[in-house]
Formats: C-alpha cells, structure tokens, sequence
C-alpha cells in the first residue's frame, strides 16, 4: 500500500498495537483541521479558502491548558526540538541550480484552468488511541479547469509501481477521458472520499454517460496519523473540492500530503510547473505530487548525494511513557533499523498543450524519470502512480457525433517530455523544503530537511554559489 507504516498490507501488526516493521518513509502533517466532520453538504457552505491556516473548525482552549494545548499544536505546525524552521522556502528561494523555464506562479496552476484545494485534519498528540488520534491527515483536490467547467478532458496515467491505489484507471484506459476532479488523500480514506465526490458531482455532471467513476488516490500517513481512525469525512472531501481556486498553491504538510515524509524527511505536497518555448508551442506543463516515498541513503538534490551527507537528525521518538522498543529510539538517537523502499508517490501532470490519451499516457511515464533524478527506485513495496491531462478542447460534437480534434505532433512532443521530467523534480524538492518537523502518534517525530544544512552541502559539491 501507499507509503509505509505499522500498520500496512505487509504488516501483520493489528491496530494499535506497536510493529516490529521498519519505519522507512514516515509520514508528517501540519494542522488545519479541528473536528473530525466539518459538517458541509456538497453544494458547498463555509470552507475556508485554500492556502487559509483557518481551522476546519476551532475549539476554545480551557483555562489551565493554554500550555500543553499550544505546545503539541506547535509540534504539530513544524516547530519544537526536532528542528524548527522558519518561513517556507521554495528550490529556486534557495539557489538550487534546476533546468527549464517555470511559469509565472511555478505551480501547476500556471497552466490555464487548473484549480487546487486542501483541506487538513490535525487534531491531538501522544499516545495512539484508535479512533481519537492524534490525527495528521486530509485531502487534496485537483480541477483541470477550475468548478465551472466540468467537461472531460483527455487523460491517460500509469503505474510505476502498483503497490497502491488510482481509483477510475479502467475509465481512463478504455474512454481515454477524466470526468471528475482528481483527488489525493490516505490510503484508508480512498473509498470515503470517492462516495463523496461522486455525490458532489451527482448534481453537477448531467451526462450520465460521464458519470461515478472518479479518479481517487493515496498514499499512506499511518506512521503519524491515526489511519485507522479513519478520520477524513464527506464534510471534508466537499470543503476540499469547494476551496479549490487558482493561484499559488500551499505545499508541505498541507492537505492529502499532511501525514507524509519524503526521503527520510518530512514531504508533502509540492508542485512547479516549465514553460515551453515559442518555439515548442508555448504550452505550459505543470506538476503537483504528493511525495511519500524512498530512503534517506538515495537522496539526491542537483546531483549531489544529499542524504550520504546529511544523515542526522533522523526520525524519532519524543515524549513519556514509551515501550522499550521506541524507547530505544528515542530523540536525538532516533530510528537505527535499516531503511526499505516502502513509501509511495502520486503525480498529477496538467498541460495545455493538445495531446491525446494515447500521448498523454507517455508524458505520465516521463514523471518516473523526475523521480529518478531525487534517488526513487519505486521500491516494491512503494505505490507509485502518474496522471496526466490536457485541458485543450475535446471537440465540438458534428454530424453523426464527430468530433473535429486537435493534436500536437509527435515530432513535437519532446520538449513537453523534458518539462515533465523538470517540474516532477522540482515539485518533489518543494514539498521537501515547505513541509516542517511533525510530531504524531506516540510521540512519533519526522525531521524536516534543514535549509541551511542543505546549503551547505551544495556548496560543498560546487552546486550553489557563495
């Protein structure tokens, strides 16, 4: 399944119980969320917009726990001893050497039409109690061309690594169409989240023809989050798909990236985008993942081998009351077993350049190779799964139901390749730098990658100037 966990398909643990399993790609989260059900209905109602750090709904601090309370929710943002850091920066803030031309926003958004909403679910700290918490979690939406504009547009995906989920992948292969807007959440949530958005769409897709079968996927947060709490709502997939909007777009510890870690770190959601030269079409490729995957010993950032060189503060344990298994792991000393490949990716790529499924299915190949480049090897236990779309035309049914399209030649199609493999790699190394230390179910701490440290290391190797 998506992402590593105690409580994964290779597990025999049952909830709730400590595992032996080897952490490999624990997931973090940063708050957004209060209640388990925001409430809502799926005409919409009172989300906050994306991007907002406004609660999913608040609860007043009793007196006398004003401390604990905001310790924990601090923890919980990023902050504490594991590794604070400051304003989130981004790969190109920090002088990171990458290829290609992004748009304006760097974001998948700089392709027309494309909107995103998070919705983030973090409530409570200490020991896992199944059911309570503490909850590291949510959902993330991805609209080709925003809430008002719900036509199908051609699509085509592919699998990596199939040791996970993409909901809808038998419509997308046989009619070549995406229907819905796509959905990323936790490996446990899948199956909450596609009902509710096929009851959103219930009053908003009049083709039946086009109907239920929503592209939905995952990776797995159990290392932090109380997956089996199963803690994402109806309430919270509406609120998501309502607060998706255009423009810059929130990354690390947000939405479905909320409970995940990337390369030894703290991940998340990160997204770039690459403009096409005028020359090449002027098209616009953007990219947004949700990382969740690979060792620390593989990381590589501009080609330098980041992960050799920066190998502490490794995941640990905080807090007391710890059993003897993660006491011995207990911060600064952190995790020692050895790491396995258990973790999991998701891309979207979105174009407008006119491509057609049967292309669109190649250019959600290339996004393997962006994950190459930061040290990926889509283990076997990793569910590593790529969509992509174009929010060109599909045509304007003629006579006898023909439809006149357009598609951009093959001989073309390399530069829109190229800027796949940029954006996926810079998508990934922006969910890295925006996510933030977490601390989750039993004291469980992912560190974030240290900026300064990275530089450091870069500079090291020749790659970032002085």
């Amino acid at each position: 399944m998506a992402g590593s966990g105690r409580w994964t398909k290779r597990s025999r643990c049952t909830p709730g119980t400590a595992s032996t399993t080897p952490r490999t790609s624990p997931g973090s989260a940063i708050a957004r969320g209060g209640d388990d059900d925001p409430g809502g209905s799926p005409n919409g109602g009172s989300a906050p917009p994306s991007g907002s750090s406004a609660p999913v709904r608040s609860h007043p601090v009793k007196p006398g726990r004003a401390l604990p309370v905001l310790l924990a929710a601090a923890l919980a943002l990023g902050s504490g001893p594991a590794g604070a850091q400051g304003v989130p920066a981004r790969a190109r803030d920090l002088g990171i050497p990458l290829e290609g031309t992004p748009g304006r926003l760097d974001a998948i958004t700089d392709v027309p039409g494309v909107t995103v909403g998070h919705v983030t679910i973090v409530r409570g700290a200490g020991k896992l109690a199944v059911g309570k918490g503490p909850v590291r979690t949510g959902i993330t939406a991805v609209f080709p061309r925003g809430k008002a504009d719900l036509a199908p547009v051609f699509a085509g995906w592919f699998s990596l690594n199939g040791n996970g989920e993409m909901t809808g992948t038998a419509w997308v292969d046989d009619y070549g169409l995406l229907a819905y807007p796509i959905t990323i959440t936790n490996t446990n949530s899948v199956g909450t989240v596609r009902d509710a958005v096929i009851e959103w769409g219930r009053t908003r897709l009049s083709d039946a023809f086009n109907c239920c079968l929503p592209v939905v996927t995952e990776t797995w947060d159990g290392d932090l989050n109380d997956i089996y709490g199963f803690h994402v709502t109806k309430g919270h997939v509406f609120r998501a798909l309502e607060s998706a909007v255009p423009g810059p777009v929130p990354e690390g510890n947000v939405g479905g990236g909320t409970g995940m870690s990337c390369l030894g770190f703290k991940g998340g959601i990160g997204t770039a985008s690459r403009r096409l030269s005028d020359r090449a079409g002027g098209f616009t490729v953007g990219v947004l993942v949700q990382c969740n995957f690979g060792q620390r010993r593989l990381l590589r950032i501009a080609g330098v081998p980041v992960g050799q060189e920066i190998t502490e503060p490794r995941p640990c344990y905080e807090g007391p009351g710890l059993d003897s298994a993660r006491a011995a792991e207990r911060c600064p000393t952190g995790v020692t077993r050895p790491e396995k490949d258990q973790g999991s990716i998701i891309a979207v790529v979105a174009t407008d350049a006119p491509l057609l499924p049967h292309q669109l299915r190649r250019v959600a190949r290339r996004v393997a190779l962006g994950i190459g480049r930061m040290g990926g090897i889509a283990g076997a236990g990793s569910g590593d799964l790529f969509i992509a779309f174009s929010t060109a035309s599909t045509g304007t049914p003629g006579e006898h139901g023909v439809r006149p399209v357009r598609m951009l030649g093959e001989e073309w199609i390399d530069p829109v390749y190229e800027a796949t493999v940029q954006a996926t790699e810079e998508a990934i190394i922006n969910a890295m730098l925006a996510a933030k230390t977490m601390r989750g179910a039993d004291g469980y701490v992912v560190p974030a990658l240290p900026h300064d440290r990275l530089k450091e290391v870069l500079r090291k190797y020749g790659r970032l100037a002085d």
